[in-house]
């Protein structure tokens, strides 16, 4: 992939003037070059010469404390992401897609019953109401209380001094993370991998620090599929690939139905258009053109295997074709799942689209 900013481009320069700092214009930029910090920096400088970043922000500096922060790291006179500097990342993108975007679908984790269930603790306090667990208790709280009540700093605790934490009834998930890196993802200039990655490595950060009792994986899929660690997100790239989202979805499953969670789900975030299939035999069929109905068929058929597996799918579509907005809603129909539209120019500004309500409604 080349970043040559040569020429004008008003999304990219659209973004650039609503970050804030130099850190969101060094994650944006890094997303873009998959994670090489040596090409990261030298295109902030031409930004600089072309006058979209402020002259006065000192990028000599600005390079220094990502060092002394231990940011970068430099080895063999190279600078790399240091592990810091990869959760520094994930966080600076997870604030920046979740300030836009209200969390009301997937990720949820609330639960009536079920195997597998624990009590989360809130920080929100109420009374204590008979058949409360006592290891809820607020003892220093419900102390103050008798304190402030008799004036004395005697053990004179009575039942309305008592103060419990509120609890949230929660359930273990194994989630799949599906991205796309087929060639469409950058196709005809339009940059469809960054906002992905975007949403790839928010909701990384979000299951790993908001329920880090979960199974998380991340599965990509051009070609065919293959598993990789989270660390290795901010480095991935397209690849002269096909999408052959059948492959993703049955990789994406395989592993949920090993998990022992009770509840399993697939956030797959794609340009929406399936190209490849790998038959039974293992020959391989392919159409580049349009939406070939033997391949879209054998695609929605992964999605009602998932479904009858109680496997939920969550679709980010990163495009705005109608023609494959259609073939995504077909398949969150057929799966029962849930689906996210949005261009790439405009990663926080998500249409929703829910199968139960058939309602297309602005989140």
């Amino acid at each position: 992939m080349r970043f040559i900013y040569s020429q004008w481009d008003d999304v990219f320069f659209n973004n650039l003037r609503n970050m804030k700092d130099l850190m969101s214009v060094f994650n944006y930029v890094l997303l873009q070059v998959n994670g090489n910090v040596e090409m990261a920096l030298r295109v902030m400088k031409q930004l600089q010469k072309m006058g979209a970043i402020p002259p006065d922000w000192d990028l000599e500096e600005f390079k220094k404390q990502l060092e002394k922060q231990k940011i970068i790291d430099r080895q063999n006179n190279k600078a790399t992401l240091t592990r810091k500097g990869e959760r520094n990342l994930r966080r600076d993108t997870f604030e920046m897609v979740f300030s836009r975007l209200r969390m009301s679908g997937p990720g949820e984790h609330k639960t009536a019953h079920g195997g597998g269930e624990s009590d989360e603790q809130l920080p929100e306090k109420r009374p204590y109401n008979f058949g409360d667990e006592f290891s809820t208790l607020d003892l220093t709280g419900s102390l103050f209380n008798a304190i402030t009540r008799t004036g004395s700093l005697g053990m004179n605790l009575s039942e309305n001094d008592l103060e419990v934490y509120d609890t949230s009834r929660t359930t273990s998930t194994a989630t799949v993370i599906l991205l796309d890196i087929s060639h469409s993802m950058i196709l005809y200039g339009e940059d469809r991998i960054t906002p992905a990655k975007q949403v790839a490595l928010a909701f990384t950060e979000m299951i790993m620090t908001k329920f880090p009792h979960d199974n998380l994986n991340i599965v990509l899929f051009g070609n065919d599929a293959r598993e990789v660690k989270v660390k290795d997100l901010p480095y991935t790239g397209v690849g002269p690939f096909m999408t052959n989202t059948k492959a993703g979805l049955q990789m994406a499953r395989n592993i949920l139905l090993r998990r022992k969670n009770a509840n399993k789900q697939i956030f797959m975030i794609t340009d929406g258009k399936p190209s490849m299939i790998t038959r039974r035999d293992g020959s391989v069929y392919k159409n580049p053109m349009g939406l070939d109905p033997a391949i879209v068929n054998r695609t929605l058929d992964e999605a009602i295997i998932c479904r009858k597996k109680k496997i939920p799918i969550t679709t980010f579509m990163i495009a705005d074709d109608p023609y494959l907005q259609e073939f995504v809603k077909k398949l969150t129909d057929l799966n029962r799942g849930r689906a996210y539209f949005s261009s790439a120019q405009n990663l926080g500004s998500y249409i929703f689209y829910d199968f139960l309500t058939h309602r297309r409604k602005s989140q």
